[in-house]
C-alpha cells in the first residue's frame, strides 16, 4: 500500500495520511491537490510527501487527483512549513492562500424538502418554526447556514436531526468551487498544405490563403481577417480540408504594448550598487538595504541586477507594496525583459492569476512582479528577490494568513540560498536596525539621477488659520499662490490628503450627534459624488438625506475634510485647470489606475489630488510642486509606529516633486511643525529621524528591541466576548506564573478593548505578548494552544494570533 501525507484546506493544524489506488499511483506528485475523505465530507487536499502506512489503523483512499501537473515545485514545501510554524497557521491553508484562489472544491451540505415533509405542510398542522423551516425549503435545497440567515434566529441542530429522523427534510452533499480552469480557444489548420482551390467558393479561398500565411489561426482570429460563419467552417471540417481543435491559451493582463528599450549608462553611485550586490548572485544567501533618496534611480539598479540573474541562468522575483504602483515597474521590466515577466496581484481575474501561476510554474517566465502576494510565486533556481518601498506597512496581510512579504523576504532567500535586496528612501527603523547589527549590508544612493537636487520644502503652520472659514482652512495663500505659478508655467501640481471622502465628521448641527455607522463604533465619512455616508471600515452605507438618528433633525453639519472636498476646493479656485483625484473611489474600476497614470504621464491631467496612493514611488517628471494639505494625520494614532509612518509618507510624497529637468518645491502643512518627524520629513534627513526614534524605542523596549505577538478576540456577542477576553488573559497570567523560568521574559499586556472597539458587528478585546526573544513567545502561544485549544476559539468568540502585529487599532 501507498500512502501520502496531505494538507487540508481547512483551519486545522495537523496533516493527515491517505492511501492511493492503483490506478492513481502514475498520477500523485508532490505539489499537486487531491480529492480526499475528511470526517463527514470531502475536501481539498494538497500532496506533501510520502506518509507512514501504519496497517493497525483504517487509512482512507484519496478520491482523485485534480491537477494534471504539481501547482508548486517541491522546493517550496520547506518555505510553506516555516511560515505555518513561525504565523501559527494551519499548513494546508498556507498553502491555499498561496494559491491562486478559484481552484479548490468543497463539499456543500444542504437541506432539501422531503415528498413526506411537502405533506405535512399541505395538512397545515406544523408547530410555527417547523411550519416556517419547511416554507423555505419549498423555494429549493438551502444550506443550514443560509438558512439561519433567512429566519433570523438560531435553528437548533436538534431539530433539523428531528426533522431528518422524521423524512420531511433530507441531507443532501454536491461539490462546489474549481471555477478557475484553463481557458481553451478553438484554432484551424489545414489538413494538407497543397489542397486544390480551383473548384472553392472565393470565401475558402480566402480562408485557406489565410492558413497557407500563417499556418495555424484561432478561429476568432480567422474572422476578423475573413468574414465567415460557423457553418462554412463546420462543412470544410467534415470535407476534410481543414482541422479544429481547442488549444490552451493564456489570459493576458498587460494591456498595450510596451515598446523595448536599452539599459542606460550607470551613474558612479548606481554602478557600485549593482557591483556590490551582483557579485553575491550566485554565491549563496546575503541580505542587502538599499537606501536610495527618492529619484536616484533604485528601479535601474532593480533591472540591473534581474538581468545579471537572467545571465547566469537564474529567476528573480520583484515586489512592490500596492497594485498601482506594479503598472510602473511592471512597463519597465517588460520593455527590458519581454515576455519573461509574469505579474502576480489582486487586482488580476482569478483566470488571469491562474495563467500567470501556470507560466512560472512551467518556466515561461523567468521574472515575477508582484505585490505582496507575489512572494508565493513558484519560481525555482531564484537568484534575487527585491522588495521595493520596503519600509511600506502594505507589504503586511491583516487577514486570514497575518504574513509580513518583507519578512518573508528574507526567509524564502535564505532558505533558497540567494541574495534579498530591500530598496526605501526611507527605510523601516527594524531594517535600519539590522545594518546596525550587521545582519543587513547598506548600500547608498545619496543622490538623484543627473545631479538633480531635492525639493525645497516650505512649512505653513495651520496654527496660524486655525479659526479661518472655508478653503483656506485647508488650502494656504502660500499654497495657493504656488500651484497658481506652477501652472502658469505649464507644470504639474500634487496635493496630497491621507483621507479620502467629503467631509470624515458629519455631525448633527441640532443635538450635536456624530452620524455614525451602524456595524461599526465609528463616525461615517460623507462621499458626495456617491450621494452617501460610508464605513471605511465594514462598507456600511446611508444614503446622504439621511436624519440624524438621536433627535430626527435633517440639518447635518459637515465637519472635517478629504480628497474629495479637496477637489472640489480646486476646481473652484483654478477653473481652467483639468483636476483628477487618486484615491479608493477613483480607482476601484479595473484599468481606472492606468488610465490616471497616463493622464499625468500624457500631461491630460494638471492638478491631481489623492491620497497615499500617490506617494508611492511614482515617477512623472513634470510633477514640479507638491502641495501636503495635513501632514499631521497620521501622527494621532495610538501607535508606537505613528511617527515612523509620518516621517515615511511625508518624505516618500515630497519625492514625488522634481524628478525631472524642473527643481521641485514643496508646501508642507501642519499644525506641529516642531514634532521631529515633520522636522527629519522637511529637511528629507532620515538619519536625524531614525536616531531619535530608535532612541524612543529602546527606552520603552518596543521592537526592534523586543518582539510582540497580539492576540485579537472577536466576537458578535459583547458581554460574551468580554468575558472570553478576561478568561483568555487570566489563562496568559496562570501560564506565566507556571512557568516562570521559562517564560521570564515574557510581558502580559492586557486584556484592554481595541481603540475600535467595534467592526462589523465584532466586538474586538486585545492581549499583547511582548518579550525579548520570538522564540519565547512562540513557545508561550504554543502551550496556550494546545493545552486550551478550547480556550481560543467556540462558536461565539474566535480569537486570531497576529505575530508581528502591525497595526495595534
Amino acid at each position: 500500500m501507498v500512502c501520502i501525507d496531505v494538507a487540508i484546506a481547512l483551519p486545522v493544524y495537523n496533516t493527515f495520511t491517505y492511501s492511493v489506488p492503483e490506478n492513481y499511483l502514475l498520477l500523485v506528485a508532490i505539489g499537486k491537490r487531491v480529492l480526499v475523505p475528511f470526517r463527514r465530507r470531502r475536501v481539498t487536499g494538497y500532496t506533501i510527501g510520502a506518509g507512514r502506512c501504519d496497517d493497525s489503523k483504517e487509512i482512507k483512499h484519496i478520491l482523485d487527483v485534480l491537477d494534471d501537473r504539481p501547482l508548486f515545485p517541491e522546493s517550496m514545501l520547506p518555505f510553506f512549513r516555516w511560515i505555518a510554524d513561525y504565523y501559527k497557521h494551519p499548513l494546508g491553508e498556507v498553502i491555499k492562500n498561496a494559491l491562486p484562489g478559484g481552484l479548490n472544491l468543497y463539499d456543500i451540505a444542504s437541506i432539501a424538502l422531503t415528498e413526506r415533509g411537502q405533506r405535512a405542510l399541505a395538512d397545515g398542522a406544523l408547530p410555527p418554526l417547523e411550519n416556517e423551516i419547511l416554507c423555505l425549503l419549498e423555494a429549493g435545497p438551502c444550506s443550514l447556514h443560509r438558512l439561519r440567515q433567512k429566519l433570523k434566529m438560531d435553528v437548533s441542530n436538534a431539530l433539523i436531526h428531528s426533522l431528518a429522523a422524521r423524512g420531511r427534510i433530507v441531507q443532501i452533499r454536491e461539490l462546489r468551487g474549481g471555477r478557475t480552469k484553463p481557458k481553451q480557444e478553438p484554432y484551424v489548420a489545414l489538413a494538407d498544405p497543397r489542397l486544390p482551390v480551383d473548384n472553392l467558393s472565393p470565401v475558402r479561398k480566402k480562408i485557406i490563403a489565410a492558413l497557407q500565411t500563417e499556418g495555424e489561426l484561432a478561429v476568432k482570429q480567422l474572422r476578423a481577417a475573413v468574414r465567415v460563419d460557423s457553418a462554412v467552417l463546420k462543412s470544410m471540417v467534415n470535407m476534410g480540408q481543414i482541422h479544429l481543435q481547442s488549444k490552451r491559451v493564456y489570459r493576458d493582463p498587460f494591456g498595450e504594448p510596451i515598446r523595448a528599450d536599452r539599459a542606460p549608462i550607470l551613474n558612479r553611485e548606481q554602478q557600485m550598487a549593482v557591483s556590490k550586490v551582483g557579485d553575491r548572485i550566485g554565491h549563496g544567501f546575503a541580505a542587502f538595504l538599499l537606501k536610495g533618496v527618492t529619484g536616484s534611480g533604485k528601479t535601474e539598479v532593480y533591472l540591473q541586477l534581474a538581468a545579471a540573474a537572467l545571465s547566469k541562468g537564474y529567476s528573480a522575483l520583484v515586489l512592490v507594496p500596492e497594485i498601482v504602483l506594479i503598472t510602473q515597474m511592471e512597463r519597465r521590466f517588460r520593455a527590458r525583459f519581454g515576455d519573461r515577466v509574469a505579474i502576480l496581484h489582486s487586482g488580476l481575474s482569478t483566470g488571469e492569476r491562474f495563467d500567470q501561476w501556470t507560466r512560472i510554474v512551467q518556466n515561461d517566465a523567468s521574472i515575477a512582479i508582484g505585490a505582496r502576494s507575489a512572494i508565493f510565486a513558484p519560481l525555482e533556481n531564484i537568484a534575487i528577490i527585491i522588495v521595493d518601498e520596503e519600509h511600506d506597512p502594505s507589504y503586511k496581510q491583516d487577514s486570514s494568513l497575518r504574513y509580513n512579504a518583507r519578512d518573508l523576504a528574507l526567509v524564502r532567500a535564505k532558505l533558497n540560498d540567494c541574495v534579498a535586496l530591500l530598496g526605501s528612501a526611507t527605510p523601516s527603523i527594524q531594517s535600519y536596525f539590522n545594518v546596525t547589527v550587521q545582519k543587513f549590508q547598506e548600500v547608498n544612493l545619496e543622490r538623484r539621477v543627473a545631479q538633480r537636487p531635492l525639493p525645497e520644502v516650505h512649512v505653513v503652520d495651520l496654527r496660524q488659520s486655525r479659526d479661518t472659514r472655508g478653503v483656506r482652512r485647508f488650502i494656504s495663500v502660500e499654497l495657493q499662490q504656488a500651484m497658481q505659478s506652477t501652472l502658469e508655467r505649464g507644470e504639474q501640481v500634487l496635493l496630497f490628503l491621507n483621507r479620502r471622502g467629503y467631509a470624515s465628521f458629519p455631525v448633527c448641527a441640532a443635538c450635536g450627534q456624530a452620524i455614525r455607522c451602524k456595524r461599526c463604533d465609528i463616525s461615517l465619512t460623507l462621499h458626495q459624488s456617491a450621494h452617501a455616508y460610508k464605513c471605511h471600515y465594514c462598507g456600511f452605507t446611508r444614503a446622504s438625506v439621511s436624519h440624524c438618528d438621536l433627535c430626527g433633525s435633517t440639518k447635518i453639519k459637515l465637519l472635517g475634510f478629504g480628497t474629495e472636498k479637496v477637489e472640489a476646493a480646486v476646481k473652484k479656485l483654478f477653473p481652467d485647470a483639468r483636476v483628477a483625484r487618486m484615491d479608493r473611489d477613483t480607482t476601484a474600476r479595473k484599468g481606472a489606475i492606468v488610465g490616471l497614470l497616463k493622464g499625468l504621464r500624457n500631461r491630460a491631467i494638471d492638478i491631481l489630488v489623492g491620497t497615499q496612493m500617490v506617494a508611492k514611488g511614482h515617477d512623472f517628471p513634470n510633477i514640479t510642486l507638491v502641495g501636503i494639505i495635513c501632514a499631521d494625520l497620521s501622527l494621532s494614532f495610538p501607535d508606537f509606529r505613528a511617527g515612523e509612518r509620518t516621517f515615511q509618507l511625508l518624505a516618500q510624497v515630497s519625492g514625488r516633486a522634481g524628478r525631472g529637468a524642473v527643481p521641485g518645491r514643496v508646501i508642507l502643512q501642519t499644525y506641529n511643525p516642531d514634532h521631529f518627524s515633520i522636522v527629519a520629513a522637511k529637511d528629507q534627513d532620515f538619519m536625524a529621524f531614525y536616531a531619535q526614534e530608535i532612541s524612543l524605542r529602546q527606552a520603552l523596549h518596543y521592537p526592534p528591541f523586543s518582539r510582540m505577538i497580539q492576540l485579537k478576540i472577536l466576537g458578535k456577542d459583547k458581554e460574551k466576548t468580554k468575558i472570553h477576553a478576561l478568561s483568555l488573559g487570566d489563562l496568559c497570567r496562570r501560564l506565566k506564573t507556571r512557568e516562570a523560568s521559562v517564560f521570564k521574559t515574557v510581558e502580559v499586556m492586557g486584556p484592554i478593548e481595541a481603540a475600535l472597539s467595534r467592526i462589523a458587528d465584532y466586538y474586538r478585546w486585545q492581549i499583547l505578548l511582548k518579550g525579548l526573544q520570538i522564540k519565547a513567545l512562540h513557545d508561550f502561544v504554543g502551550q496556550l494552544l494546545v493545552e486550551n485549544s478550547a480556550s481560543f476559539s467556540n462558536r461565539h468568540v474566535k480569537v486570531v494570533i497576529d505575530v508581528d502585529p502591525f497595526f495595534l487599532m
